[in-house]
């Protein structure tokens, strides 16, 4: 079905080649996965393998022979990348005219793929722009699988999707893919290492260190997969959090009270919650499904959305909202809205640059976190040209400045590699200790337990529960 024979690659812009004679074959009906860590070359091998590169995207490639099949199925790591169309069923209705599929059979086939892969809408002519992240993904999962292809090719189809949604998904992935050839990329690997029977596994510089079955691979190469921060079975119970993220929460000032907020998309109300307060040092999980309003909420925090209500900046009316962004940070979900450069070391100087440091200090500051956020050797590329993880890691490095006390962050940990979350993770418990606040949507319950103060759940664009999580021993002093 595939056949790749030294590949050679490499981006426009970047020092060396992404890949050096990487060669591989995948037979008919294989289930194989990609397994390496965050920046080494998964999703870019995925493209090729799909004929997208060099065919749709024009980067720099050439192989001693390629062979790739012609129906293929592709599902993009970033679900926006995907979608040709503005609604959810002329999304799908795009797809089956592609396919000759009469018009008067169309509606019924739209209701049954959406159905497939659980996405439930009041009714399909919605917009995608206002779907949720998770939302958007089941919905290009279904318009790929509605292609019927030959070869489904999975970048992290399930990386915004909460744990029921997850398993759901996998779960349809599995059956509509048995007699499939199917290629994957994924770093939440318990769901699928009973479907996948080969793997292909990778090292930091995109060579291919080994390829076997899945039970050999991990028995075999354990000590290399740990060594290279690359997520495994369990990993969590091998995790040692640093002593300085395992000391009591000691609850201090209000930063910020809201009342009343409400939060609106178009004319429609999207989020109401009565009253939240944030209080300087801790760390907030917002968890709940995939559409519950968990991103509005913190897109109403931040004021990017339409708002109603009264919001306190340490107990001051917050009549500015100036003041807002001079002392909250934000980072989206995903992180191309928010780059504005074109190079990643400018990325990262651009908010010291707004601050008037001089030159010398940007400088220092730059080189700082190109080492803390593993960018060294991507600081002259666009950051397009990073992978997911890398982009993600850009976005939150360069959001978060010494001046702002609250980081609002939007599933900052998806498309990471295991030592990339865990080193993410610990930086933001050294902000927190600070005397910052972290609000953070997530679906991974190991980071609420293991790094959160508090709990917030989303329902349906309510506030159910607003709890302290237990293994922090919370302990209550201070104001407010």
């Amino acid at each position: 079905m595939i056949h790749i024979e030294q590949l050679r690659l490499k981006f426009p812009g970047a020092e060396k080649r992404l890949f050096t004679d990487v060669s591989l074959s995948i037979k008919k009906g294989e289930k194989v996965l990609l397994l390496g860590p965050s920046g080494c070359g998964k999703s870019t091998l995925l493209q090729v393998m799909a004929g997208i590169i060099p065919r749709s995207i024009d980067v720099p490639m050439k192989a001693k022979k390629l062979h790739i099949p012609n129906r293929v199925g592709y599902v993009f790591q970033d679900p926006d990348a995907q979608f040709c169309m503005p609604y959810v069923d002329e999304e799908m209705a795009f797809v089956l005219e592609n396919l000759g599929v009469p018009r008067e059979e169309m509606n019924e086939k739209i209701a049954h793929m959406l159905q497939r892969v659980r996405l439930r809408l009041p009714h399909v002519h919605v917009p995608i722009q206002t779907l949720s992240g998770g939302m958007k993904q089941r919905l290009a999962i279904a318009s790929v699988l509605a292609l019927e292809p030959d070869v489904l090719c999975l970048d992290e189809p399930t990386a915004l999707l909460d744990e029921e949604g997850t398993k759901t998904v996998w779960e349809t992935l599995k059956e509509v893919a048995e007699d499939r050839t199917v290629v994957i990329v994924e770093h939440k690997i318990d769901h699928i290492l009973d479907f996948v029977e080969r793997i292909i596994l990778f090292n930091e510089h995109g060579e291919i260190i080994a390829d076997g079955s899945t039970n050999e691979i991990f028995s075999t190469y354990c000590s290399f997969i740990a060594e290279q921060g690359i997520w495994y079975p369990d990993v969590w119970e091998t995790y040692e959090k640093p002593k300085t993220a395992q000391q009591p929460y000691v609850q201090a000032d209000v930063l910020l009270h809201v009342q009343s907020l409400r939060g609106f998309r178009q004319k429609e109300e999207k989020i109401a919650v009565d009253e939240l307060k944030i209080y300087a040092g801790e760390w907030i999980a917002i968890t709940g499904e995939n559409g519950a309003g968990k991103s509005t909420l913190l897109q109403s925090l931040m004021k990017l959305i339409r708002t109603e209500g009264d919001i306190y900046w340490q107990q001051q009316p917050l009549t500015n909202d100036e003041l807002l962004y001079d002392n909250i940070a934000f980072v989206f979900q995903n992180p191309e809205f928010q780059f504005v450069t074109n190079r990643v070391d400018d990325e990262l100087a651009y908010a010291f640059r707004l601050e008037k440091r001089s030159e010398h200090e940007v400088a220092e500051e730059v080189e700082r976190l190109l080492e803390r956020f593993h960018l060294n050797e991507h600081r002259h590329l666009h950051p397009y040209q990073l992978s997911m993880g890398q982009k993600r890691r850009l976005s939150v490095a360069a959001s978060v400045t010494e001046r702002h006390h609250i980081l609002l962050l939007d599933e900052p940990t998806f498309g990471q590699d295991a030592k990339n979350t865990f080193a993410l993770l610990e930086w933001l418990e050294a902000y927190r200790q600070q005397g910052k606040a972290i609000v953070m949507v997530t679906h991974d319950e190991r980071i609420v337990s293991q790094f959160a103060t508090r709990r917030w759940v989303i329902e349906n664009g309510k506030l159910v529960a607003d709890e302290p999580i237990a293994p922090r021993m919370l302990v209550r002093g201070g104001m407010g």
